[in-house]
């Protein structure tokens, strides 16, 4: 090892939750250095691809403007904006996680949630209302609906330009092309990390060392031995740099491995999206989300979820998994003339891959699909429609009978021409295997006690998701315990520097 530099932390990862996890230990006046696994012009994680959409928990519309700060109050009254407290918040984690997310987890992160987005407010973060995704007009008044009203400026791309411009102005050191591959261990205790860097591994000495660097999503091999054989052939929504560097320290220093290895995060994708995630074109513009309109269809012609179980807030990072599972891993989103005004602005962009037919005929022979079924499988659903109100900006339980699955909400009969087919495929965002961290953002060992110095925040918390995550959550989660690990690593790191000073 060429050299050695000294830090009180050091946060490996430049992500959401890392940089969350900087600008907190440094706000305690802890000297911080930031690694980043690739080059500056790749920095930024998984978070640089996000929609920005962040789950929070609130009381009414006054809570959201100490956030959204450029609302006027005419716009303010034109805004019917419901409550969404933190009993909703905890109980959206609890059941869409089948009641096993980590109840002291799920808690820290619901009760405070909306003071950390204040306090990313204070640091320059900018957040907007998500009209377009999660807000629907009537008799002159927008609706918010699906306790997700509020997204960070400009996408990911924003919230990471603003978090790593806050880093700068604080004097927190980034060195790019840095890739953590060992922790040190003296006495039982985190006193630094090995890097890797130009050629050359750095000895970095510190007290408290955060890891903020994601799971093991990008690795295909990882992904087959945990989560299943298909998974191989899973596009990765975010960055291929989160190979599992993080988790394999952590575990080899004595940290224990904690949460569903076995699940992610994942969507339904454009069939055409890039393998890995092109920062050349962030800002999740491939995924396709307005599947509740449409009846998806497998290359054999066959439905194979129930499209309108919930909004898609609730069921989208589950049915990547189900779309994986089909023949070729693809499944066709199809829509009518009827639903095609309705959906969401990323069908409508270049990048959006589409079938068209006049008819359903001309729509199936331009697609690589068992064709009879396909027209079978239309006719049988449209047989199976009941009628009722057709709403589709809230529950309508408009639904089918005697179909499986059946269709039990926006059921609408696909019948009127032109017809549309999107093919999608399964992307992953994150995987839900971490390590087991408490409340403060301390790493346990097997035995359930801290691994003295060692911390984690963002995606390797394990615990807290398991078969599905209420959408937006994933920022929340990594600001949350991203500032909550800056700033007990910074007290630990400061409190040991002084005992360290008072002995010498």
């Amino acid at each position: 090892m060429s050299k050695t530099n000294s830090y009180d932390v050091v946060v490996v990862g430049a992500g959401n939750a890392a940089l969350c996890a900087a600008i907190s230990a440094r706000e305690e006046g802890a000297e911080v250095l930031v690694l980043e696994k690739g080059p500056e012009h790749k920095r930024g994680g998984n978070s640089f691809f996000t929609d920005g959409a962040i789950r929070v928990a609130y009381h009414d519309l006054t809570d959201i403007r100490k956030v959204v700060t450029d609302l006027s109050d005419e716009e303010a009254d034109s805004i019917v904006m419901p409550d969404y407290n933190e009993e909703d918040y905890y109980d959206d984690i609890m059941r869409v996680t089948e009641g096993e997310s980590q109840p002291e987890l799920a808690r820290q992160l619901v009760d405070r949630s909306f003071e950390t987005l204040v306090w990313m407010k204070g640091h320059g973060v900018k957040f907007e209302l998500n009209y377009d995704n999660q807000s629907y007009e009537k008799e002159g008044k927008w609706h918010f609906w699906g306790g997700l009203p509020v997204k960070t400026e400009n996408k990911g791309i924003g919230l990471m330009k603003q978090l790593f411009s806050r880093a700068g102005e604080m004097g927190i050191d980034i060195w790019y092309e840095a890739a953590a591959v060992e922790l040190i261990k003296e006495g039982g205790k985190i006193s630094g990390v090995v890097v890797q860097k130009d050629e050359e591994r750095i000895n970095v000495e510190s007290t408290g060392v955060i890891l903020a660097c994601g799971s093991f999503e990008a690795d295909k091999k990882l992904r087959k031995q945990h989560i299943g054989e298909e998974w191989e052939a899973a596009i990765v929504r975010g960055t291929e740099y989160n190979t599992g560097d993080g988790i394999t320290m952590a575990v080899a220093a004595g940290a224990q491995k904690f949460g569903e290895y076995s699940g992610c995060h994942s969507i339904g994708t454009d069939y055409h999206a890039p393998k890995v995630g092109d920062f050349k074109k962030p800002g999740d513009i491939f995924k396709k989300h307005s599947y509740p309109l449409s009846i998806m269809l497998n290359n054999d012609g066959k439905r194979f979820v129930d499209e309108g179980a919930d909004f898609r807030n609730y069921t989208y990072a589950k049915y990547g998994r189900e779309i994986l599972k089909q023949p070729g891993h693809v499944a066709y989103q199809v829509y009518d003339s009827q639903v095609r005004p309705l959906l969401r602005k990323e069908y409508d962009l270049e990048e959006a891959t589409c079938y068209k037919g006049e008819t359903l005929e001309e729509l199936v022979n331009q697609l690589s699909i068992n064709k009879k079924q396909f027209l079978h499988t239309i006719e049988e659903y449209n047989a199976a429609v009941q009628d009722g109100e057709y709403h589709p900006t809230e529950k309508d339980g408009k639904k089918t009978a005697g179909l499986t699955p059946e269709k039990t909400n926006w059921a609408l009969r696909i019948e009127k021409g032109p017809f549309y087919a999107f093919p999608v495929t399964c992307g992953i965002t994150f995987s839900f295997g971490g390590l087991r961290v408490n409340p403060s953002g301390e790493v346990l060992k097997k035995d359930d006690q801290p691994l003295s110095g060692l911390f984690a925040a963002g995606e390797m918390v394990g615990g807290i998701f398991y078969h599905n995550y209420p959408g937006g959550s994933g920022l929340m989660s990594g600001a949350v315990y991203g500032k909550t690990a800056g700033s007990s690593a910074a007290r630990y790191a400061l409190c040991n520097k002084q005992d360290s000073t008072i002995i010498h």
